[in-house]
C-alpha cells in the first residue's frame, strides 16, 4: 500500500530514546526542556513562549482554557478543521460559529472571516490548510483591529512562514501537532504558544493540574519541604515527556530535509498531472509565503471523485479527504450555508505526500490517479459509450 501519511523514523531516533532509557528518567525533564527551547528558535520564539504537551488536541483545550472563554462566548473557525477545534471550543461552554472557506484554497479568507462574526464573538481559531498559510496575516490584523484573540491551529503547518515569519506567530495563540501521521512526529504530541509569556507560564500549570512543573529532584532543591504543592488552577495532565520529546528533538533537525522532499514531490505531482482534464492542481502560493506541503490535493467532478478514490485503493493507494466540514457533522450540524466548503469537500481528494515516497511511487500515483479519472470520465460521456 502506498499511504497517504507516513513517518519517516531512522537510527538516530532509536538511538535518542535509548539515551533517555539509560538516563532512568523517562517523564518531563530535561530533553523536555530542549525540545521546547529547540522548536523555540525554529520558530523565532522566546521558549519560555513555548510548552510541550502530550498532544496538538491538548495544546487546542489549553488555548480555550487560558482565554477564559465560556458560555456566552462565540469563536469563529472554518468548517474545514479537524473535529478536536470544535471540541476544544465546546469543552469550555463557548460556541463555535463555523465560517466559509475558498473553495480552491479550502482556507478561509478574510471576507469569509469577517462574516462570521457576532457581536459576542471573543476569539478566531485559524487552520492552516494543508500547510499552506492562507490569508493569515489579514486576519491576524482584522483581529487586532476588532480586539478578538487569534489561535492558529498550526497542526499543517510546521515549516510555513510568510515573509519570514512562522505560522503560529501571527496571533495570541498557536498550537502544533506531532502525532504519526504529521511532518514531525513524536508518535503522539503537541506544541503550545503564548505570544505572552505569562499566558505560557499559566499554560504550563494547566498542563500538569495546575502545580509548577518541577521534577522530583528540582523540588528537592528549592524547598526543604518538597513534598508540599500549591494549586492555583483547576488543570489537567497534559504534559509531554523525555521519549516523545528525544524524537521530537531529532526529527526537528530533519524537518527542513522532510519539507524540501515534500516539495519535491509536490512539484513532481503539478508536473505529472497538470493536463489531466477536469482536474484542478493546488493553487500558487503568493509571493512570500512559504508551505509545509503537508497535503497534495486535487480536485474533480464530484460524481467521480468517490470512484476514483475507490479505484486507486483498489489499486494499493491510500487517498482521503481532510477534513470533512464540521457544519455538516451530526453533533456540530448547523443551519448555515457555507457553499464554498461544500464545494470543495465533494470535490477534493488528498495524494499520497511524505518523504519516503520515492520516485517510482509517485508516478505509480500519478498514473493510476490519471487511468482512474479518464476511466469514469468515459463512462459517464455519451461519447464513450
Amino acid at each position: 500500500m502506498i499511504n497517504l501519511h507516513q513517518p519517516t523514523l531512522g537510527a538516530e531516533e532509536l538511538d535518542a530514546i535509548a539515551e533517555v532509557f539509560a538516563s532512568n528518567w523517562i517523564g518531563l525533564g530535561p530533553r523536555t526542556r530542549t525540545f521546547e527551547a529547540d522548536f523555540a528558535h525554529h520558530l523565532g520564539v522566546d521558549p519560555d513562549q513555548i510548552v510541550f504537551v502530550n498532544s496538538g488536541t491538548a495544546a487546542l483545550f489549553l488555548t480555550v482554557q487560558v482565554l477564559e472563554l465560556g458560555p456566552g462566548d462565540d469563536v469563529v473557525l472554518p468548517s474545514i478543521s479537524f473535529v478536536a477545534a470544535a471540541n476544544a471550543v465546546v469543552s469550555a461552554g463557548a460556541r463555535p460559529v463555523f465560517c466559509d472557506v475558498d473553495p480552491r484554497t479550502l482556507n478561509p479568507t478574510l471576507e469569509d472571516v469577517a462574516k462570521a462574526i457576532t457581536p459576542t464573538t471573543k476569539a478566531v481559531l485559524l487552520l492552516h490548510y494543508g500547510g499552506s498559510p492562507g490569508e493569515v496575516t489579514e486576519i491576524a490584523d482584522f483581529c487586532r483591529e476588532k480586539g478578538l484573540a487569534l489561535i492558529e491551529d498550526t497542526a499543517c503547518a510546521v515549516a510555513s512562514s510568510v515573509h519570514g515569519t512562522a505560522c503560529g506567530t501571527f496571533g495570541d495563540l498557536a498550537t502544533w501537532s506531532f502525532d504519526a501521521m504529521k511532518i514531525l512526529v513524536t508518535g503522539d504530541g503537541g506544541m503550545f504558544y503564548a505570544a505572552d509569556p505569562e499566558l505560557a507560564h499559566r499554560a504550563r500549570r494547566l498542563a500538569y493540574h495546575g502545580l509548577e512543573q518541577m521534577t522530583g529532584f528540582d523540588s528537592a532543591k528549592s524547598s526543604n519541604r518538597w513534598w508540599d504543592i500549591f494549586v492555583e488552577d483547576i488543570g489537567h495532565r497534559l504534559i509531554g515527556n523525555d521519549m516523545t520529546a528525544a524524537l521530537g528533538s531529532v526529527q526537528l533537525r530533519k524537518l527542513p530535509d522532510f519539507v524540501s522532499r515534500r516539495r519535491e514531490i509536490a512539484t513532481q505531482y503539478d508536473r505529472l498531472l497538470s493536463d489531466v482534464p477536469g482536474v484542478h492542481l493546488p493553487p500558487t502560493l503568493p509571493d512570500g509565503h512559504v508551505s509545509s506541503h503537508y497535503f497534495y490535493w486535487v480536485q474533480l467532478a464530484p460524481e467521480i471523485r468517490d470512484q476514483v478514490a475507490q479505484q486507486m485503493l483498489e489499486r494499493g493507494i491510500y487517498t482521503s479527504f481532510r477534513y470533512p466540514p464540521l457544519h455538516k457533522v451530526p453533533i456540530y450540524r448547523a443551519d448555515c450555508k457555507l457553499p464554498s466548503a461544500e464545494h470543495a469537500c465533494r470535490r477534493t481528494l488528498l495524494l499520497p505526500l511524505h518523504p519516503s515516497l520515492d520516485d517510482a511511487e509517485v508516478r505509480t500515483v500519478a498514473d493510476e490517479f490519471r487511468k482512474a479519472v479518464d476511466q469514469h470520465i468515459s463512462w459517464r460521456s455519451p461519447l464513450g459509450k
